[in-house]
């Protein structure tokens, strides 16, 4: 499963664009792009949702990177973390079931 920085690294890298060209389209200062792209700092909703626009790129792909990162470091210190994930899927298991009725 690929990070949110190495989902934007690869992306750029494709496209063969510099760092600050990727900033500068997204209003974005360089330093603070870099800075998401060493994994250094999380970006925002809306920088991912930038991000997103930016690449053309379906927004699930970019977003479940985003998601998926900010979760494991919100919960890598909790001994209960895995636990408390797969009560998660149970809950949305069951939301998804009561909606269908």
């Amino acid at each position: 499963m690929k990070t949110i920085n190495e989902t934007l690294c690869e992306l750029r890298e494709k496209k063969e664009l510099l760092l600050r060209e990727v900033a500068l389209s997204i209003s974005i200062n360089p330093t603070l792009l870099s800075k998401i792209v060493r994994d250094e700092r999380m970006p925002t909703k809306q920088q991912v949702s930038a991000l997103a626009k930016f690449y053309k790129r379906e927004c699930n792909e970019i977003y479940i990177a985003y998601l998926s990162d900010k979760i494991a470091f919100e919960m890598q210190d909790q001994n209960l973390a895995l636990q408390a994930m797969k009560t998660i899927e149970s809950k949305f298991k069951h939301q998804r079931k009561n909606r269908k009725v």
